[in-house]
């Protein structure tokens, strides 16, 4: 990019010379990680016949992450093309077919970034969305005539995101949402429209979680309605474009299952400057296919003044949408306790249906006891509706009868949302005659099930059939050892026929197809190992006790030649605190010990090169049982767990007490700044685009529903800023300059270091030029591997 100045900020304390500018790359073994191939994307035809294999470019350039962006309502829109900035997209595509050994690579792909791809309702095209400089467009492959074609010459508009066009069920076009203007027509700001900002309260409580992006000013109002306003048109296969209703800005729009309406939801004014675009002003209606209004559904204001709490909604309807078991019935959410489930409430929800022609009132379908959190539909007789509670996580769900729903229920499950022991699976599914995807029923009463199949011996996937009658489950097949295989779905009727993807410690995943009823197996893929220079490596499930009881596990991966008769070796623990309400719970084991050892130039391992063992993911549970909250006691349990991952390793000679580091990103790098400052454990951290101070984010973070003023005491002791005098251990810190997630704002890692260096600490901040929460240019990644590598060889293997 002509002009461009890319300048990498590598502030200092003297550690590393503060002449330092510019990326840097470490050694080639872990360079390599960030050019590795990356296994193919995959979208599969309804008839289950074609898997579309879609390949992956390598990590971009910052050139393109510097590309310029509107910041917008908690938005990052590329003006130049009316669509969200940064998009990736597909580099080629490969057909295969699932009945024969046929395959197709689609040769005539045009120039740019091909994405959102998808099969027609019939199986007969493949679509997708290119993008260019010039802006989005529709593109279609015809399967039989094996030639891709423009659809139409209209630009997409995406800048509110969501689905960038829906095929008609009928599979003879479909719907999009068109730009109505050009980009060189975008609002200027001029001298003689800068005037103050005034915002004023109405004595109304509105305490809304910390938001990046928001709007500003007068111009930003004018700059979102301009880039987000578009018209929603009806496209025909051969280009035919027809423009339904009035401009908008639309921010979905969904064709009931039998095609005759259009269920179109709109942002209105006026504007927030509090919370990002999806909690503004929202208008739902029913359309004709024509575009002619046929009902307002809902006219909800703004969200500004949703209650706190997790669990918390707005009033009115929310969650509109087509019953997927129904021609053309839609089904909401309302309600009744003002939004607020601290309020005392026998029933919390009341969920409606309104039937086309919507000319009658809406039905009451169910009342619901605590927050509805969704149905699942199979048909009229049969549907599961589910709820949930933040205090206590917990999560049930019951069958019931849509056509009688005041016939009692039938509990399916009531755990922990966090309870992965008892976690039923996903209910298998099929078309039905709207071509809608339907919970699959047997015999009427039996359904099928798939899932992870979390275990004290780890994840074991499973197919199961559960009879509702009989209240009876029946193991249909579960993967077996020594591999880790998952049904992804079912490829034929009777679902005995299933894709899965398989994989072992050793061998990397590919797809399989698999005979369940017949127990046969072919290999479908032939992806390539991602990282051949890492064959060897060990890799160890380890179980141990925290001291008050609490079982923790972690996984532990040593180098390729480790060899346990010279001693111990430098290790790098990465781990993440997660919150609890029930100890057995937080003691649950959470992986495979048959997974394949996936080296990414993400995480911890690509230090094993540099001969660490790996600690991944040693489990730091942060408990509250009965009316305590987790973090009441957050800094004392997130000790107490360190201590007993430290000891364990030491324990078993693995680890050198003195040469072990602690890492992790975002609430994991907020895990660190508090473990250097409230133990003597580790000799480094690392800590990357995380949040120490917790003032700034005075209205919750994570799963801490208290405000600021309502636990002042807990936010202060949970924050390492108010306690960065304590920190006496060196400590890494790296940031995306552009991080809009909600609470790691860039200024957490700035304040950290400048409270820090004025304190005498040892530290560096690094931040990462157009970077957001996570890391993508290929030019960041390699200077990050750099960076923790220098950090890692000076304070760990190398200090006294």
């Amino acid at each position: 990019m002509k002009g461009l100045i890319i300048v990498l900020l590598l502030v200092s304390t003297g550690i590393f010379a503060q002449s330092e500018l510019g990326y840097q790359t470490p050694p080639k073994i872990m360079a390599d990680l960030v050019d590795a191939p990356r296994r193919p994307g995959a979208t599969i035809s309804d008839d289950k016949h074609w898997v579309a294999l879609l390949h992956r470019p390598g990590a971009q350039s910052i050139a393109e992450l510097a590309q310029p962006e509107e910041k917008l309502a908690g938005l990052r829109i590329n003006s130049a093309v009316f669509a969200p900035s940064r998009s990736t997209g597909y580099t080629g595509i490969e057909l295969r077919s699932l009945q024969d050994k046929e395959k197709v690579v689609i040769s005539d792909l045009p120039e740019g970034k091909v994405m959102n791809v998808s099969f027609s309702p019939n199986s007969k095209n493949l679509a997708f969305i290119l993008e260019t400089t010039d802006g989005l467009t529709l593109w279609n492959y015809n399967l039989k005539a094996g030639k891709t074609t423009q659809v139409a010459k209209n630009f997409i508009n995406a800048s509110l995101g969501g689905s960038k066009y829906h095929w008609k069920h009928d599979s003879s076009g479909f719907y999009a949402r068109l730009t109505l203007a050009k980009a060189e027509q975008k609002p200027i700001q001029m001298l003689i429209d800068i005037k103050p900002v005034i915002q004023t309260t109405t004595g109304e409580k509105a305490a809304v979680r910390t938001y990046s992006n928001l709007l500003k000013t007068p111009h930003d109002e004018n700059l979102f309605e301009f880039l987000t306003t578009s018209q929603i048109a009806d496209i025909s296969l051969k280009g035919k474009v027809k423009l339904l209703g009035k401009p908008g800005m639309f921010r979905g729009y969904s064709a009931s299952p039998d095609g005759k309406y259009l269920l179109v939801s709109q942002i209105k004014k006026p504007f927030s400057y509090l919370v990002p675009h999806y909690r503004f002003p929202l208008l739902t209606e029913v359309w004709t296919i024509k575009g002619t209004l046929v009902q307002q559904v809902a006219d909800l204001p703004s969200g500004e003044t949703i209650p706190k709490g997790f669990d918390s909604v707005i009033k009115g309807r929310r969650g509109i949408a087509w019953r997927g078991d129904k021609a053309a019935t839609l089904v909401w959410a309302e309600a009744l306790d003002g939004g607020d489930m601290n309020t005392e409430a026998t029933h919390h929800d009341s969920v409606y249906t309104w039937a086309a022609p919507f000319k009658k009132s809406s039905h009451l379908l169910l009342n619901i006891d605590r927050r509805f959190a969704g149905i699942e539909w199979g048909n009229n007789n049969f549907a599961i509706v589910s709820d949930w509670r933040f205090s206590d996580r917990q999560l049930r769900s019951w069958k019931f009868s849509p056509a009688s729903p005041s016939e009692e229920k039938v509990l399916f499950q009531q755990r922990s949302y966090n309870d992965r022991y008892n976690d039923p699976g996903d209910f298998v599914t099929e078309q039905n005659k709207f071509g809608v995807d339907v919970i699959k029923l047997i015999d009427g009463s039996k359904v099928l099930l798939t899932g992870r199949g979390a275990s004290p011996e780890g994840n074991i996937p499973f197919m199961d059939e559960f009879d509702f009658v009989t209240a009876t489950k029946n193991r249909l097949w579960h993967s077996e050892a020594p591999y880790y295989e998952q049904i992804l779905l079912p490829i034929n009727e009777a679902a005995t026929r299933v894709l899965t993807l398989r994989e072992s410690v050793t061998e990397q995943p590919n797809f399989f197809i698999r005979d369940i009823k017949d127990n046969t197996l072919v290999q479908f893929t032939e992806f390539p190992h991602p990282s051949p220079a890492f064959i060897g490596i060990s890799k160890e499930l380890i179980k141990y006790k925290r001291k008050d009881g609490v079982d923790l596990t972690g996984t532990l991966y040593l180098p390729p030649g480790y060899d346990k008769s010279k001693g111990p070796t430098p290790v790098l623990m990465w781990a993440y605190p997660l919150e609890y309400k029930d100890k057995a719970v937080a003691s649950q084991v959470t992986e495979s010990p048959y997974e394949f050892v996936r080296v990414s130039y993400w995480g911890p391992m690509p230090h094993l090169a540099q001969g660490f063992a790996i600690f991944d993911d040693p489990k730091m549970p942060i408990i509250g049982s009965g009316d305590e909250l987790p973090n009441d006691t957050f800094r004392k349990q997130l000790v107490d767990s360190a201590e007993a991952a430290v000891k364990v390793l030491v324990d078993m000679g693995v680890a050198d007490p003195d040469k072990i580091a602690i890492a992790g990103h975002s609430y994991g790098a907020f895990m660190v700044a508090n473990l250097l400052a409230h133990s003597d454990l580790f000799k480094a951290g690392i800590a990357r685009s995380g949040a120490y101070n917790r003032s700034l984010t005075p209205f919750g973070f994570q799963g801490e529903e208290r405000s600021f003023w309502e636990g002042q005491d807990v936010y202060a002791a949970m924050s390492p800023f108010f306690h960065a005098e304590k920190i006496d251990e060196p400590m890494l810190m790296i940031h995306g300059k552009e991080d809009p997630n909600s609470g790691t704002f860039p200024m957490q890692s700035e304040r950290m270091f400048a409270a820090m260096k004025g304190l005498g600490g040892n530290t560096r901040l690094v931040m990462l030029p157009h970077e957001q929460h996570g890391y993508r240019a290929r030019e960041s990644l390699l200077h990050l591997l750099w960076e923790q590598h220098q950090w890692l060889q000076k304070y760990v293997v190398e200090a006294e």
